[in-house]
């Protein structure tokens, strides 16, 4: 690596926007679990209902990843995230107003899940990708995945304090405002994967030659079977934490707690893996995330919880949040380049929302069946150790017959 890719001056106006952009779509979606309770009050509907929203909405965000990061790769970002504000408003005031369970899995589950998915963080890394050097590229993913993490910080005190003072039908409505924002703020985002400086110097592909390439390597493959893992864990706590806690006689100011401290701790969380995944092994960093959420959720239930073991959980939980991002993207750029970066790492990530899917979705049905989460808490910890295993074998090189970077 030589001096100039070293010192080069990093992108800021695309970096600070995209974050911004990635504390938008991040927020809202981190804070669907405050507003289960209220609507389910209001409408009558069960868990269950309520769970199938939040796990379609994971489902959809993962399908829609691949799709918006290869049409990302193309016509440029800004477009696409254009498209996440629209999708994101639509769903979010149906969800304010839903009179059928169905109406609420349309705009809470599908609309909002590909607006996520259309201003999620492979998009927005994809063109941080195309815009930095391979020696400035985890940390930047990780400025990113730290702002997704503020996103969470934000809006769980803003939704449970909407929520309490105007109502949820309210609070929806007023999230869907700020996505108005969103477009604005794409505008220094404009290029497509033949942009940037790194645009150029990308290996040249079809979309069909890279992902029978990708498909065929079976470090791609290993990552995409724990990003699954990650997913379940997650979308889990985050769905279901507020009414765990509220069920064993926990005061709702920790459940509120507890998701700010998720977020404050994953913002030095995401920044410190952007620093570790640049100077040490990716695969055996991420192998050592899964094995201590699966140690941090077994210390968890095994003992009395109590507020001080919320606060403590919430804290170790967030350092290892979203600390999985700038790594398991920093992996795909390593193997494949940037050419189709989103698109690649949309499929990683659709693994990981098909995970979500089933965390959320296995958290209300298992809670209506058994009247605990404790069930799905076990499998969340042994999936854990299955993530922490198929890490290991991972190697952190160029796919054979590419030409090794400069």
């Amino acid at each position: 690596m030589n001096a100039a890719s070293r010192t080069q001056t990093l992108p800021w106006a695309i970096i600070v926007t995209g974050s911004l952009i990635a504390v938008i779509t991040f927020g809202p979606r981190s804070a669907m679990g405050f507003f289960q309770l209220p609507l389910l009050g209001d409408t009558g509907w069960d868990r269950s209902t309520f769970g199938l929203t939040l796990a379609l909405q994971n489902l959809f965000w993962g399908i829609g990843q691949p799709f918006f990061g290869a049409f990302a790769d193309r016509f440029g970002t800004a477009k696409v995230l254009v498209m996440s504000a629209l999708l994101y408003v639509a769903g979010l005031l149906l969800m304010a107003h839903p009179t059928s369970p169905a109406i609420l899995h349309l705009g809470g589950g599908v609309l909002i899940g590909l607006g996520v998915a259309a201003g999620s963080f492979s998009v927005i890394l994809s063109a941080f990708a195309r815009n930095v050097t391979s020696a400035q590229r985890s940390m930047a993913f990780g400025i990113a995945t730290a702002a997704g993490s503020a996103g969470m910080m934000i809006f769980a005190p803003l939704a449970q304090g909407l929520i309490n003072y105007a109502g949820w039908r309210e609070a929806l409505m007023i999230m869907a405002v700020l996505m108005v924002a969103i477009p604005f703020l794409a505008i220094p985002m404009r290029g497509n994967a033949q942009s940037g400086t790194q645009g150029q110097a990308a290996f040249q592909q079809t979309v069909g030659e890279a992902v029978r390439e990708a498909l065929g390597h079976r470090s791609y493959l290993l990552l995409i079977s724990g990003f699954f893992v990650c997913g379940f864990q997650v979308a889990f706590i985050t769905a279901h934490f507020p009414a765990y806690l509220l069920d064993i006689g926990i005061e709702p100011r920790y459940a509120v707690l507890g998701m700010l401290l998720i977020g404050g701790f994953n913002i030095i969380g995401s920044l410190a893996a952007g620093v570790i995944g640049q100077t040490y092994s990716k695969p055996w960093f991420l192998a050592l995330i899964y094995v201590g959420r699966s140690i941090a959720v077994t210390i968890f239930i095994l003992l009395p919880v109590t507020p001080l073991s919320v606060i403590i959980f919430s804290s170790v939980m967030g350092l290892l949040w979203l600390s999985t991002v700038p790594p398991t993207n920093g992996l795909v750029a390593i193997m494949f380049g940037t050419r189709h970066l989103g698109l690649l790492g949309g499929i990683v990530f659709f693994s990981h929302q098909i995970g979500s899917f089933l965390g959320v979705w296995l958290g209300g049905y298992l809670y209506d069946r058994f009247g605990t989460y404790d069930p799905v808490w076990w499998i969340g910890v042994a999936l854990g150790l299955f993530a922490a295993v198929v890490h290991i074998p991972i190697r952190e090189a160029v796919v054979p017959g590419r030409p090794v970077p400069a």
